[in-house]
């Protein structure tokens, strides 16, 4: 198995001009990459584009439709309003005026009752008085159902291949179609959008075209940098690889003598100094026992130091523990915590502190403690450094909303945003918008020359379910 390895290792291990010719394809890929990316960027802003423009030119023929049956209602509504359920007269009057109102090429409304057949078709005469019920479009499509259908339901637009008067092709139609519910008819009008897909079929050949133009001129610009690049380097490695021959094998030959050179001191030194000290600290351990023993009065001394020192080591130890996360936060909860933090900023500051809170009936979640207490922290450090404050105020309860924490001060309030200056410490207060967002809350800052005011809110959804044995706190 080793051998294998070996051999594959020897088989794909590359030379240095080897090395050279493969870095020197990296900003080929790299190009033809964002070549790519642009090219598929840019088709999709297109085909957003144009189709953004086929929804446009659809929605104003729609209108136009709808016009249209506004306009014929107009003609026949004194006839219909007037005309009883089984007025014969009043119908055939409505279907003549329906069938003289034609407009441009192939333009003309048409009429079906609600069992299928038609009663009105001025430019194909051929489906008067015939029951079409079921009729389908050559993609199978219902035609004549689908439009009763919506007609029952006072009105709507339908899609479908149709005949075009006109020429005796079949296009692409939208119908729109009302109901007349007195006389059980299906009225309506249509106009053919072969016009429509036409222009964007167009539309989007251009953009393709020029889509394809710019891949192909990004793509001999990138090609033509790129041989400059590679010619250039080939030149200059061609130049340069025989001294750097000369110079490798010098190199190597130093590179031998600085590693017994640099044996022969790190064993010197070993013998010299370490070696010394090590037995330097043997014998002074040993003279502190022999004191020790003896009784000598200098040792007590020496270790009430050291346990001091240790002292001191571990009290920094729990403070920067505390600062990082507290336990009380996991233990006893938020209140507790933030009257921790208080305590020990009023005691260290000077200012005049006042902590309020709660008992909440709900608990807060992991996630909305530690945003609440983080934002206190570096509330509280902002007022420290930064506003001169006497006195700070932190209120903490619960509401229908969520939580909501308020912290207070009277000091000299905020800078403008372009003067404000954050510690580099703090999470900052954009850092504790980001954790309100985080949380779905809100972070209310208001400032004044008399104060300023911190309002972090946290919503509902944050509250875990009230305890039914005890008293939980945030």
């Amino acid at each position: 198995m080793k051998r294998l390895f070996a051999r594959l290792k020897r088989m794909f291990r590359l030379s240095y001009g080897q090395k050279i010719f493969l870095l020197a394809t990296i900003p080929l890929i790299a190009a033809a990459a964002i070549a790519l990316l642009v090219a598929f960027q840019s088709r999709q802003l297109a085909e957003r584009e144009i189709a953004a423009l086929e929804a446009q030119l659809i929605a104003a023929k729609r209108k136009e439709m709808k016009n249209y049956i506004a306009l014929a209602r107009t003609a026949f509504i004194n006839i219909y309003g007037r005309a009883g359920p089984g007025d014969e007269k009043a119908k055939l009057a409505v279907t003549q005026i329906l069938s003289a109102m034609i407009y441009g090429q192939d333009g003309y409304f048409f009429v079906f009752d609600y069992d299928g057949n038609n009663l009105v078709s001025p430019r194909q005469t051929y489906l008067i008085g015939k029951n079409w019920r079921d009729l389908k479009d050559i993609n199978g499509t219902p035609i004549t159902s689908e439009l009763i259908r919506l007609a029952r339901k006072g009105g709507g637009y339908h899609s479908f291949d149709w005949i075009k008067p006109s020429t005796g092709e079949t296009a692409r139609m939208i119908a729109y179609v009302a109901g007349l519910q007195d006389w059980k008819w299906a009225i309506g009008t249509g106009i053919f959008i072969d016009d429509v897909l036409e222009t964007v079929a167009a539309a989007r050949s251009t953009t393709q075209a020029r889509i394809r133009s710019t891949f192909v001129w990004i793509g001999v610009i990138t090609l033509a940098a790129l041989f400059m690049v590679f010619l250039t380097g080939l030149l200059i490695t061609i130049r340069e690889r025989r001294l750097a021959d000369a110079k490798l094998k010098e190199l190597t030959q130093r590179i031998f003598d600085t590693q017994e050179e640099e044996r022969s001191r790190v064993a010197r030194e070993l013998h010299d100094s370490i070696s010394q000290i090590l037995v330097g600290a043997r014998y002074a351990l040993e003279l502190a026992r022999r004191h020790l023993t003896n009784g000598d009065q200098r040792a007590p001394g020496s270790l009430n130091k050291g346990i001091d020192g240790l002292s001191g080591a571990i009290q920094e130890v729990r403070r920067i523990s505390r600062d990082l996360r507290p336990g009380v936060l996991d233990d006893l909860g938020l209140g507790p915590a933030l009257k921790a933090l208080t305590d020990e900023f009023s005691t260290r500051t000077g200012i005049e502190t006042d902590f309020e809170t709660v008992v909440f009936s709900n608990r807060l979640d992991k996630d909305s403690k530690i945003a609440l207490y983080r934002i206190a922290q570096e509330a509280l450090m902002n007022i420290e450094r930064h506003s001169g404050a006497s006195r700070v105020s932190l209120k903490l309860g619960g509401h229908k909303r969520g939580a909501t924490m308020r912290i207070q001060d009277n000091g000299c309030g905020i800078a403008p945003p372009d003067q404000l200056r954050i510690h580099k410490s703090g999470i900052g207060i954009r850092n504790m918008q980001e954790r309100m967002e985080q949380l779905d809350g809100t972070l209310r800052i208001l400032s004044s020359r008399s104060g300023t005011i911190v309002e972090a809110e946290v919503p509902l959804s944050h509250l875990l379910p009230p305890e039914s044995k005890k008293k939980a706190s945030a």
